[in-house]
């Protein structure tokens, strides 16, 4: 366990799971957990409203909420407390953990040995509210599509070409391989819920980038950082190397970035896109007909999915900006409360039903919240 008087901060890692489907995953994404040279705290498994996946991983993990286990080995599985989605779901985890550091892992990802060692480093600047890493793709086709750019491997949850390499301060970090200090989410309130994946909708995106935002303007000398030696590998399933998933998750990603920017303003909310959209991709596009040109393979596809890329996100963007102007799409935050330590090892943290905020609602006396969740 690291030794907080020596300034290493202890981290609790958040994973939250929603599918059965991913159950192999989510076994190998706690496993690299329990193998890191730096151990965490603990690993909360947060089950986005799935009373059967609920109850198979305490089962598996033989745990009632409070962790059955010490040290590197203590999983924790909890209900989701607010509303289906992944930010409330992460919002559960950072209310039940007790890290100074939260760090945030996709349910279908494994993390490389000093994952968690090189997000530690970074909070050494007590200035330093984030720390991000490098997710490379694991195709299931065992190699990239070829005409899948580069440029666009956001669209499949992984760190794209145009990312500045080393560990480097950035707008916001990418919320499936991420970590935050707890004190810079208790001051903004978590992440929004009504922004971001369900499981149900559309594949949205960006609540990572408008919590970022949201932070540093909370706190203006706060410095986030991007890491590229804390690295997660991430699996890409058949159905996410079709140009129809590519397509609909750009689409997806301009309708997420029209929220944000109508909480943040266009200025803040797009700063990194104009340049990405301005210097990045037409260099895409560029290397794409050069190689087609070359008579390299999948050069003339790479070019023709960038241009369709953005004109799907803009479409998406044109969308979503006019329903927010009407007042059709929206989002919340809510305040961030931490269950006691009596009430998780009971069972008493319930989900809190439509009121969405994070720190759910007590079950009645005598009632269990996975008593609950079953139904």
């Amino acid at each position: 366990m690291p030794d907080v008087r020596t300034g290493a901060p202890e981290v609790s890692v958040v994973i939250c799971v929603y599918t059965e489907d991913r159950w192999g995953d989510i076994l190998a994404a706690v496993a690299s957990v329990r193998d890191q040279s730096y151990p965490a705290l603990e690993t909360l498994l947060v089950v986005d409203h799935n009373p059967a996946l609920l109850r198979r991983l305490a089962k598996t993990y033989g745990d009632d909420g409070a962790g059955a286990e010490e040290g590197a080995q203590r999983v924790r599985v909890l209900a989701n407390a607010g509303p289906r989605g992944l930010s409330a779901g992460r919002n559960t985890g950072v209310a039940a953990a007790a890290g100074e550091v939260i760090a945030f892992l996709d349910d279908d990802a494994v993390a490389e040995r000093d994952w968690l060692l090189h997000f530690a480093e970074g909070y050494a600047d007590p200035r330093v509210m984030a720390v991000g890493g490098r997710t490379q793709p694991v195709w299931a086709s065992r190699r990239r599509p070829a005409w899948f750019p580069e440029e666009f491997d956001w669209v499949v949850g992984c760190s794209y070409r145009g990312l500045p390499p080393g560990r480097v301060a950035v707008r916001n970090v990418l919320g499936g391989n991420a970590s935050f200090r707890r004190s810079g989410l208790e001051a903004v309130g978590g992440f929004a819920s009504g922004i971001g994946r369900d499981g149900q909708r559309l594949p949205l995106g960006g609540e990572e980038t408008e919590l970022c935002i949201r932070l540093t303007r909370a706190l203006p000398d706060a410095v986030l950082l991007i890491d590229d030696r804390s690295v997660i590998h991430h699996r890409v399933p058949p159905a996410r190397e079709r140009f129809r998933y590519f397509r609909t998750r750009a689409y997806a990603e301009g309708l997420s970035k029209a929220l944000v920017a109508r909480s943040v303003g266009t200025r803040e909310g797009l700063a990194s896109e104009r340049r990405y959209t301005t210097r990045v991709l037409p260099a895409g596009v560029a290397r794409g007909l050069r190689d087609a040109l070359l008579g390299r393979p999948g050069g003339a596809g790479r070019a023709g999915a960038i241009v369709a890329g953005v004109a799907a996100a803009a479409g998406g963007y044109a969308l979503g900006t006019l329903r927010a102007r009407r007042g059709a799409s929206s989002f919340a935050v809510a305040k961030l409360e931490a269950p006691t330590d009596d009430e998780v090892a009971d069972g008493r943290w319930a989900p809190d039903g439509p009121s969405g905020a994070p720190g759910g609602r007590r079950a009645p006396d005598g009632a269990s919240a996975c008593e609950g969740a079953g139904g």
